[in-house]
């Protein structure tokens, strides 16, 4: 209850149906928030709610919205009919594995719709109300391809790299308004949409996948305590070989083989 106790009552997981989302969902739920959850899909998101709110003993509500339109933000605000949102946490993300020009140019603009301008119009949106309050959290998902250039992962790392630089920019812009902003940035982690991508053998340089549920627990940990983290030991033990011994162009170089490798490219 220390987190409902310093934040308040309804958190909103953006990109909750399944995977670091349900996690996160899960993690509210049982520190007894009310949950608003946002996903494309209605069924799962649905089905989550339902038992979440069955042994939680807690209230859930569905938005079911594309992330990638362009009024997504405001059809969440809309949806929202005036309730009030004391946590945020933004999960969604798209990608694409893969040389960048394979990639369609609708699809580029979906991503960094999802990755990038739907995250800060919410953030926008509710955070403004968090501030006006003195009271309130805002997680974005980063990631750890968002450390340096990721080959074979150029547009998904480039906006993850734009999420975790917002998030400690208003972490320090907001640290003495009450609101705490924290970049939760992941290596691989065993969800759905990871396990889809067919990921070969890894190599020295891939840290072991994590479970989304030790993500989601580091988090909280640190959330109020630093603008961003980095989670699992080992991914923080490469990225400081990668960042803090060898040269950057060699980091850049470890990431796209090693994506290379994984994804047979």
């Amino acid at each position: 209850m220390e987190l409902k106790n310093k934040y308040g009552q309804t958190a909103l997981i953006a990109g909750a149906s399944e995977g670091l989302g349900a996690a996160f969902s899960r993690y509210l739920a049982d520190a007894g928030f009310n949950l608003v959850l946002v996903a494309r899909r209605p069924g799962p998101l649905q089905k989550l709610a339902e038992e979440l709110a069955k042994n939680h003993k807690i209230e859930t509500s569905c938005i079911p919205c594309d992330l990638a339109a362009n009024d997504a933000a405001q059809k969440i605000e809309d949806a929202l009919e005036g309730r009030q949102v004391d946590v945020l946490v933004y999960n969604a993300a798209l990608s694409f594995i893969g040389p960048f020009l394979d990639d369609t140019e609708e699809h580029t603009d979906q991503i960094v719709q999802v990755n990038m301008f739907t995250t800060s119009k919410l953030v926008r949106r509710l955070g403004e109300k968090m501030v006006t309050r003195g009271r309130g959290a805002v997680i974005l998902m980063a990631s750890l391809a968002g450390f340096q250039g990721s080959g074979y992962l150029s547009m998904y790392a480039a906006t993850k790299a734009f999420n975790r630089v917002f998030a400690e920019s208003l972490w320090y812009e907001w640290k003495d308004k009450g609101v705490d902003v924290m970049a939760c940035c992941a290596g691989a982690t065993s969800t759905p949409n990871y396990l889809n991508t067919k990921p070969g053998k890894t190599d020295f340089f891939a840290p072991p996948v994590q479970r989304p549920e030790q993500v989601v627990n580091e988090c909280f940990k640190k959330l109020g305590k630093k603008p961003s983290h980095l989670t699992g030991r080992a991914n923080r033990l490469v990225s400081f070989l990668m960042h803090r011994v060898l040269p950057r162009k060699m980091a850049v170089k470890i990431m796209g083989d090693s994506t290379r490798n994984i994804y047979r490219i």
